[in-house]
């Protein structure tokens, strides 16, 4: 991108500044102001305080908005609303020292590598995540740390700790019985009422979405499968006890019986969704709840598989065989019109690199347009924010982001996001 100007003065000096000035004047040479509708050329969008005023046609004058405005000239660039990642886990990366880090490591430490993590997710256009699982502590910490303006990092809908059954996926595992019991969360969960119980005590101290575990998963340390693990009685206990409380439910869920379950229950989102079947494309219509795809999570335990000798066989044939099927169910959700909502699983790939699973969809046959739409309109409506997030239109969230040259053209332009303003303050150019 050519360097912007705000007033005279390169915007590179102002990264990490909030901006002073209460109004700025932002010069579109296009903008999509909709994902799912046609971009529009040469748009004045007007700032104050963080939202979004106006969305003006032409390039108005900075002093005609208002005697104290500030202009950002993004005349030569494509702009459209901040990124949103639905799938992340910004407490660590996958790794072949992860072991010895959960023993060196203090919780200060992994609380400051999390700052870090944030704010490259930030850097790279993700504006919103939602962080579905970790120490609850931490991850509640770092939420309000970056609402507070406290760190730099994206608006985050925080899970904390998963909501599992003992030895099922979400439970601690991989570690000598000492270490588990010291490390196993207060919300694994045995049976309706002992479930009922872990959600809401994951919601009492700070939970904004529950994340439950229905199948075993890829990353367990364990001999488990990837099939069904918590009965269908604790996921409507789980799913009707965090619906009454006014938190949403995302499921982990790779084996159809999962899916299904976890959908006829009333979940509000699947989670990887690996092995959808025709009842579970049905259930996923009826029901109207989310699949997040997390194809980068596929790729990159594939190649680690294959190329590393750090995880466990447990794990290495469960990475080689699910991480090859997610692409096919994910070709037939898509086609078979199943609501998507973008995610990665970063944490498990690295973080900063989100806009890479824009790639993995569109290798898979999704339309641009469409993979723009789950990063912004549907993540939106996912967590509930469709009236503050997704879109740029006045009374949004000033969340926007900045590239060469259209993504609709070359979805690779998601890799190299060259401006972002979350909330009105420009953090990135």
């Amino acid at each position: 991108m050519k360097t912007s100007t705000l007033i005279g003065l390169t915007l590179t000096t102002l990264v990490s500044t909030q901006i002073s000035a209460q109004t700025q004047v932002i010069h579109a040479g296009k903008v999509l102001t909709i994902p799912g509708k046609a971009p529009l050329t040469k748009q004045t969008i007007v700032v104050k305080n963080g939202v979004i005023t106006a969305v003006k046609s032409g390039f108005i004058s900075a002093n005609k908005i208002a005697k104290d405005a500030q202009l950002v000239d993004l005349s030569t660039s494509f702009v459209m609303p901040g990124l949103m990642d639905m799938h992340v886990h910004l407490q660590g990366e996958l790794g072949p020292n992860n072991d010895s880090e959960k023993l060196k490591m203090s919780d200060a430490d992994k609380l400051v590598k999390s700052a870090y993590f944030a704010k490259k997710t930030l850097m790279a256009g993700f504006t919103t995540v939602r962080d579905l699982g970790g120490n609850a502590e931490q991850s509640y910490a770092l939420r309000d740390g970056i609402a507070k303006g406290y760190l730099q990092g994206p608006r985050i809908i925080a899970a904390g700790s998963n909501v599992a059954v003992t030895g099922g996926h979400g439970d601690v595992d991989g570690m000598s019985p000492a270490l588990l019991e010291m490390h196993t969360a207060k919300t694994v969960c045995d049976g309706p009422y002992d479930c009922r119980r872990a959600t809401r005590r994951a919601i009492k101290f700070g939970a904004d979405v529950i994340k439950i575990t229905s199948t075993g998963g890829v990353l367990s340390d364990t001999d488990t499968g990837t099939g069904q693990q918590m009965a269908d009685d604790e996921l409507r206990e789980v799913i009707d006890s965090a619906h009454a409380l006014g938190r949403k439910v995302a499921s982990h869920a790779h084996a159809a019986a999962g899916i299904n379950a976890a959908l006829r229950a009333g979940v509000d989102s699947i989670e990887h969704g690996s092995y959808a079947n025709e009842e579970s494309i049905k259930l996923f219509k009826e029901t109207g709840a989310y699949l997040v795809p997390t194809l980068m999570a596929g790729d990159t335990v594939v190649n680690l598989a294959k190329n590393t000798n750090f995880m466990s066989p447990a794990i290495s044939a469960k990475a080689i065989r699910v991480g090859g099927d997610m692409i096919e169910n994910f070709k037939r959700s898509y086609k078979s019109g199943v609501k998507i909502a973008y995610g990665t699983d970063s944490g498990v790939s690295k973080h900063g690199n989100n806009g890479k699973e824009a790639v993995l969809m569109f290798n898979a046959g999704m339309k641009p347009q469409d993979i723009l739409k789950t990063a912004t309109v549907n993540a939106a409506d996912l967590i509930g924010k469709s009236d503050s997030l997704g879109t740029i239109e006045a009374g949004k969230m000033a969340d926007i982001i900045a590239m060469d040259n259209s993504p609709l053209i070359d979805i690779k332009e998601l890799l190299g996001v060259d401006f972002v303003m979350k909330s009105g303050v420009i953090v990135k150019n």
